[in-house]
């Protein structure tokens, strides 16, 4: 028995509003408000078919778009934007109509790419994006055909589309086309009834100039300078070759309205450049959670934070910043992540390089999982590993600072899990280790520790006559002696375990190395790792 087609007829739910949105023949449940240069679109559609890192922030009325060149914050019923901290009128404002924000399509536009097309018979919009390739067509059918809701004749019809009619193919289902009307309706008819007549291709957005930053001849060789009140007499620091930046430790949060308090030095950053190396200043919180917490929760004070490092980089000629926040509560963690979306497009538009640090991962809220990891890597240039403290000053067992096994786990979580890009990883380095000292007590072993440079360990081992041999579980050399009814353990940070990190960087084609910190290495290592790193991948 042959079934015939259904005769009902449907009016679909997304028909009912005042002007629909549609992006990939899908509609969204929320009508947009406005029409041609007045339009607005809804800023929950923006966050999930546009931008999901649009932020907004009800207690200033704000909502604030960033992209890879702009920053910018818009405000409730406000003619103006800023732009990159520029203010630029809007031909239209953002409005708020009950709980909903709507956003002005001009900067949707100008940011994005986004085509919008606004149907003048029904007000429907439909909403494609830079790159998307849109297939068109028309009937073969003289007197038309009906669009359904279903891919099948026994479905109900939405309306009827006559032969003449340009419609937008979107997919094909069980020998039937998915299609649009540029009035907005989305059904199916038949594939044999369509003709495919042209592709158009979104174009991609325009986007400006970018300044040339900085790169190194071969791998990046970082090291950290460790500034807590007067910056070190340049005199007396001994020749580092093969280091190409610097980055002293000179800004950092003093206050929750996100003012920063200076330790740089004009001389010092003179020192640096006559010795041919890039200076990128180290910004932190302080490691002071609340006080974090604080100064990231607005864009002002955020904004706040920014334009006191582009000052600062001005003022002293810096190429970079790195940004070095910890202890922080977990939930800021986001936080940390847009105020590196805001800083980076800033910064980038005066020639300047960010790079983050972040911690190998562990279990701790406030030391590992603050980081939202490929977040903060697909905004910053680079991404630092602070691959040391494995076992950390108040370890409850002795244990080596970085071993070469947990240094390449913790590598490899981030670039195997995360998938962050190894030409943005640089892996830490650290210069110093920790005597370790155990004592068996009535309740059990006690465990201290001390950190020390490198020199120290060296010198104990020549007036103790002490013989290091090689720890195949750390990776490294190791020695250890009794003293005072204590047993003394060190595992070295020596040649051979700089060496060995080396190896990893050019294993995994990572950008290159950082070091921390200045001072702390036998200076004889700084040939070392010029020599290794320089060798080919």
């Amino acid at each position: 028995m042959q079934m015939l087609p259904s005769k009902e007829e449907v009016q679909p739910d997304y028909m009912k509003l005042d002007k629909p949105v549609f992006y990939q023949g899908q509609a969204y449940e929320i009508s947009a408000i406005g029409r041609q240069k007045e339009l607005k679109l809804p800023l929950d559609l923006v966050q999930r078919w546009i931008d999901p890192k649009v932020r907004s922030e009800p207690g200033t009325a704000s909502v604030i778009l960033t992209t890879e060149d702009k920053v910018v914050r818009l405000q409730t019923d406000q003619t103006t934007a800023s732009v990159n901290l520029q203010t630029v009128p809007l031909t239209s404002s953002m409005q708020k109509q009950g709980d909903q924000l709507y956003v002005p399509i001009d900067i949707l536009k100008q940011l994005y790419g986004v085509d919008l097309r606004e149907s003048a018979d029904s007000g429907a919009v439909l909403m494609f994006t830079p790159g998307e390739r849109l297939r068109w067509g028309r009937l073969n059918k003289e007197d038309g055909i009906e669009l359904r809701t279903g891919p099948g004749k026994r479905m109900p019809i939405i309306s009827m589309i006559p032969r003449d009619e340009k419609i937008l193919i979107w997919e094909e289902v069980k020998g039937w086309y998915k299609v649009q009307r540029t009035g907005g309706e989305v059904g199916f008819i038949p594939a044999a009834n369509v003709i495919e007549e042209t592709e158009e291709v979104i174009p991609e957005r325009k986007t400006d100039p970018v300044i040339p930053r900085w790169k190194p001849q071969g791998k990046l060789n970082m090291t950290w300078e460790h500034v807590v009140k007067g910056n070190p007499q340049t005199a007396s620091i001994p020749a580092m070759p093969g280091l190409n930046v610097i980055s002293p430790t000179w800004f950092h949060l003093a206050d929750g309205q996100g003012n920063l308090k200076s330790l740089a030095d004009a001389d010092y950053v003179k020192w640096a450049r006559s010795r041919g190396y890039q200076v990128w200043a180290l910004v932190s919180n302080s490691f002071e959670p609340v006080m974090t917490g604080a100064a990231l929760a607005s864009y002002e004070t955020r904004i706040h934070m920014i334009e006191q490092l582009l000052a600062f980089a001005k003022q002293y000629s810096l190429q970079g910043i790195n940004v070095d926040f910890e202890n922080m509560n977990k939930s800021d963690g986001p936080l940390l992540v847009q105020f590196l979306r805001e800083m980076t497009p800033l910064l980038h538009a005066e020639g300047l390089i960010v790079s983050v640090d972040v911690t190998a991962k562990s279990g701790s809220d406030s030391w590992s999982r603050i980081y939202d990891r490929p977040a903060l890597a697909a905004v910053a240039d680079y991404m630092i590993l602070m691959a040391y403290d494995e076992h950390w000053a108040s370890s409850p067992e002795s244990g080596s600072v970085a071993s070469i096994p947990w240094v390449e786990r913790s590598l490899r979580g981030l670039l195997e899990t995360d998938k962050i890009p190894p030409s943005k990883l640089v892996l830490g380095v650290p210069f110093y280790t920790r005597i370790w000292t155990e004592e068996k007590t009535g309740e059990g072993m006690k465990v201290g520790s001390k950190a020390v440079f490198m020199e120290k360990p060296r010198k104990l081992i020549e007036e103790k006559g002490l013989k290091p041999v090689f720890d195949a579980k750390s990776g490294q050399n190791y020695v250890e002696y009794t003293e005072n009814g204590k047993l003394n353990r060190i595992w070295l940070e020596d040649a051979t375990s700089i060496q060995s990190r080396i190896e990893l960087v050019h294993k995994y084609n990572l950008a290159g190395v950082a070091s921390w910190r200045r001072g702390f290495e036998e200076p004889a290592l700084w040939q070392i790792i010029q020599s290794d790193l320089s060798k080919q991948d």
